[in-house]
């Protein structure tokens, strides 16, 4: 979690730019400006910026708009934007489903976020729970987590109570000797983790990535029964016989979604953001001076675009050369 390879995986990028054809693709209209719909949350902001960022540096003008997650389809469906650029399969809007049947827009790729929820502690607590990651030594120290409120359960801190519980319910599928106690807000989570690590306090709670924490803390994933269809389709399989969802939660991809006309209206702009791609540590990286130091967003993105510019440029350059 704590390196970071690259903002663009160089080497994916090297080894695809290799295999292309070399048939030039045209800037096509470059007196437009491509529109790059912005989201709700600081991950899927750095993702547009830093695709921004190398579509300006490509010779391309850039306007960021504001646009709610399932209403940009409708938008990006008629023309009036031109991207979007972290769509999770585990939260894909109807909206997206219907242009996309109806040939107005279309999936152009991975993004390349390895993006996993799950179960999460701070490491000092395999000080305490030697056993750990192994969800069955979790279980065995079921006591060393507990709280006023739960004893003689483990505490597990979920997520808000309006995000849903997944955690608890993950929990209660697998039998595991926990009670789940909702976090009061994303906020919340992030204080209890860091009074946790300051204090060597108990804690095991339900998270995601990427995330910024997760460039800042020591933590590791419990290794729970991995999250397979079967797991969530067939009582029989896995540790409840009785029960679905006896196990981690199910992979999620996050992927680009554009415009049907985007590669018409601009070819090259295209190819750079069907092959763009970014990884988690890069965006959690970002995410923590952002979000965790306070810095300003476009610095931040103006800076890893500077430390990766072999990357970006081999990116744009094969675009071109196509």
């Amino acid at each position: 979690m704590k390196t970071v390879k690259g903002l663009l995986g160089a080497a994916v990028i090297a080894a695809s730019v290799a295999s292309l054809p070399a048939n030039a693709l045209e800037m096509g209209a470059t007196d437009k400006a491509i529109k790059l719909a912005i989201n709700e949350w600081t991950g899927q902001h750095l993702s547009t910026r830093v695709a921004g960022a190398i579509l300006e540096r490509a010779g391309y003008s850039v306007e960021y708009v504001t646009a709610g997650y399932g209403p940009q389809f409708i938008a990006l469906g008629e023309g009036d934007l031109h991207a979007t650029l972290e769509i999770w399969t585990s939260n894909a809007p109807g909206q997206f489903g219907e242009a996309e049947a109806a040939g107005k827009v279309v999936d152009i790729g991975d993004l390349g976020l390895d993006a996993r929820e799950g179960v999460l502690y701070p490491v000092h607590m395999k000080e305490i729970c030697p056993g750990l990651p192994d969800w069955e030594a979790l279980n065995a120290c079921a006591d060393k987590f507990a709280s006023v409120e739960t004893l003689p359960k483990g505490r597990l801190l979920d997520y808000p109570a309006d995000w849903g519980s997944p955690g608890k319910d993950r929990f209660e599928a697998m039998g595991m000797n926990f009670t789940a106690v909702p976090a009061g807000s994303e906020g919340a989570l992030i204080t209890e983790l860091e009074a946790s690590i300051a204090k060597k306090s108990p804690l095991v709670m339900t998270f995601w990535q990427p995330h910024w924490a997760l460039a800042e803390y020591d933590t590791e994933w419990v290794a729970l029964p991995a999250g397979t269809e079967e797991c969530y389709n067939d009582p029989s399989w896995g540790v409840n016989k009785s029960a679905t969802g006896d196990c981690d939660f199910s992979p999620t991809r996050i992927f680009k979604v554009t415009w049907a006309g985007f590669n018409d209206t601009w070819p090259a702009a295209g190819d750079i953001l069907a092959n763009y791609t970014l990884e988690a540590g890069a965006q959690q990286q970002m995410m923590a001076a952002v979000d965790g130091r306070g810095e300003d967003i476009n610095a931040v993105v103006a800076a890893h675009i500077d430390a990766n510019a072999a990357a970006v440029d081999a990116l744009i350059s094969a675009a071109k050369s196509r």
